[in-house]
């Protein structure tokens, strides 16, 4: 069965047709429509119908999406895209498309896409970590998404920095959920930059502290040996909880070619083990992920 897969953003919605073999057919890429409800359904309600047109065959329509779908109400609930908040985005979908529409969070749609075809297909549970914007995280075991009563499984990016202290870390950080020093603050790519930027009075984003590192800055390699020992601590809580067989990081601090070889050590103090054997890898799908592991939603999840 084709399988379509819609990934919904801030200022854009990418779909893609996938066929049996999981091979992309037909992507398209839309902007949200983000200050209107009625508009949003309209403009995804018509993407998909450009695909029934393009495509005679039947196909399964999943969706990843900023936020999660409350346990309680089935409504949208922590979303980035404020006006899907409080909708019952399933059912007024549902109605609209006249078939089953199967919705995740978009870090659970892109651990899974890893997990089914991507950098860690071969490993029975899969943490995937987006070091992104944010900082999202899934749970993949057998190629079935981890869920829980609370729909938040991998949501580790609101958790407290592990053992945070000024001496090591700076200054506390508040976080847009309202608590402070969220390892979201630390690990993720805005989070990366907006602290060195704001200890050197400077405007770079992440890329360009690297690009400085690289160059041979004193400053971005120290505040990338930060982020060694702070992912570290991160993810070692992690693999100290479920012991995930791999670990696949996506966003842009996944494309630091570094990591991958400094990460092992830094984890390693911070582990209740001797090794660490879990493989730390980069996501093989990019981009892509996000949006394959929702057209895989309907089948796996």
């Amino acid at each position: 069965m084709l399988r379509l897969g819609l990934d919904i953003g801030g200022t854009k919605i990418e779909a893609q047709l996938l066929g049996e073999q999981g091979q992309c057919l037909l992507r398209q890429r839309i902007p949200t429509p983000n200050q209107h409800y009625a508009d949003f359904l309209s403009g995804v309600t018509t993407l998909v119908t450009q695909y029934r047109l393009e495509f005679k065959q039947p196909f399964s329509v999943g969706i990843g999406l900023p936020g999660a779908i409350s346990p309680d109400t089935g409504r949208i609930k922590n979303s980035n895209i404020l006006i899907l908040n409080g909708e019952d985005l399933r059912a007024d979908l549902e109605q609209r498309l006249n078939q089953p529409v199967a919705l995740a969070n978009d870090a659970d749609c892109f651990a899974l896409s890893e997990a089914v075809d991507g950098a860690g297909k071969e490993g029975k549970t899969v943490f995937g970590a987006i070091l992104g914007t944010g900082c999202g995280g899934g749970v993949v075991v057998n190629k079935q998404l981890l869920s829980g009563p609370n729909a938040i499984a991998g949501e580790w990016g609101h958790n407290s920095l592990p053992g945070f202290s000024p001496e090591k870390d700076g200054l506390s950080q508040p976080c847009y959920c309202g608590r402070s020093n969220c390892l979201e603050r630390f690990v993720s790519g805005t989070g990366f930059a907006s602290r060195f930027n704001q200890q050197h009075n400077t405007q770079l984003d992440s890329a360009l502290i690297m690009a400085a590192k690289q160059a041979g800055d004193v400053r971005a390699e120290r505040h990338y040996q930060h982020l060694l020992d702070a992912l570290g601590r991160s993810l070692a809580s992690v693999i100290n909880l479920i012991d995930p067989h791999v670990i696949v990081l996506g966003g842009g601090l996944s494309n630091v070619a570094s990591l991958y070889q400094d990460l092992p050590a830094a984890v390693l103090p911070y582990l209740f083990s001797d090794h660490c054997n879990t493989q730390i890898v980069k996501a093989r799908h990019g981009d892509s992920s996000g949006v394959r592991g929702a057209a895989w939603l309907p089948s796996l999840a």
